[in-house]
Parts: structure tokens; C-alpha cells; sequence
């Protein structure tokens, strides 16, 4: 569904979180298809790659226990806004440099993963931001959200 930017700016915190995980759910999607065609086969490494570039090292399981998150909990559903968005362009900033420059191999899409991670980490530290793994772990998740929406569509 795509929203004007006055639609989305009028949009409840937590719809605005909704919305950003689906885009971010989408392009994560062609991420791995362009990674696959790249020659990526181990996506846990390859995608722990740009988590580590973006969050001064860390890995998804690392992500979730600071989180304090259970095993079978996605933590791309933890995130706010912000964090979804720093993701989001780390997402699509790396699928656009993989097509672009013709990324062969798994270590070297890995590595551009991390490399457009820490590039994307450093532009927040440019900016005066707050780092990603600084930012607040929302209440509650983003399914939980879409559960709410649901039940509203059903009332």
C-alpha cells in the first residue's frame, strides 16, 4: 500500500512503525534475491554481516538478547521507527551497491553488506543521531500491532 507523505506523517507512531517493517520486510526480500544471484547461499552470515557493520558488531542474536527477546522472536518486530529506518537503508543501500557494481561471491557480498552497514552507522554518528542499538526497544511488536488492525477490521 503506498502512502502520500502526508499520509504517512499523519499516521499514529505505531502505524508508522507498521508500515516502515513492511517495507523493510519487501525490500529485505529482494535483498536476498539479488544476494542469492550474487552468490550468497549462508543468508544467517550474510545478513548478520550488515547487522554487525550497522550495530558496532553485533549479530541478530546478540540484537535480540540485548532486547531481551526469545528465540523465535523476529527483531526487526522490536524495532521503532528510527531503527527500522536506519535498516531499511542499510537494506537497500546494499542491494542497490551489489546490483550496481556486479558483487560476485559470498564473501564479497558479505563484506559490502558490513561495509554498507558501517557506512550507514557512520552517517547517523555524522548527523548527531543516536545509534541504532541506543534507541528504545518499543512495548510492543509490530505483529502485535498488525493483531490490533486486524481486530478493528473485524469489529
Amino acid at each position: 500500500m503506498e502512502l502520500t507523505e502526508e499520509e504517512y506523517l499523519n499516521l499514529p507512531e505505531d502505524m508508522k512503525r507498521y508500515y516502515t517493517r513492511r517495507e523493510v520486510s519487501i525490500k529485505n526480500k529482494k535483498l536476498f534475491y539479488v544476494a542469492r544471484e550474487a552468490g550468497v547461499s549462508n543468508f544467517g552470515k550474510f545478513n548478520n554481516r550488515g547487522y554487525q557493520g550497522l550495530y558496532n558488531g553485533e549479530t541478530a542474536e546478540d540484537i535480540a538478547k540485548r532486547k531481551g527477546l526469545d528465540e523465535n522472536e523476529e527483531i526487526l518486530d522490536w524495532m521503532g521507527n528510527q531503527e527500522l529506518g536506519a535498516n531499511l537503508f542499510r537494506i537497500t543501500q546494499t542491494e542497490g551497491f551489489i546490483e550496481k557494481n556486479k558483487i560476485k561471491g559470498e564473501e564479497n557480498a558479505c563484506e559490502t553488506h558490513y561495509r554498507v552497514g558501517r557506512a550507514v552507522r557512520n552517517t547517523i554518528k555524522e548527523l548527531g543521531g543516536t545509534m541504532p542499538e541506543e534507541l528504545p526497544t518499543p512495548e510492543k511488536s509490530t505483529k502485535e500491532i498488525e493483531d490490533e488492525i486486524f481486530k478493528k477490521l473485524r469489529s
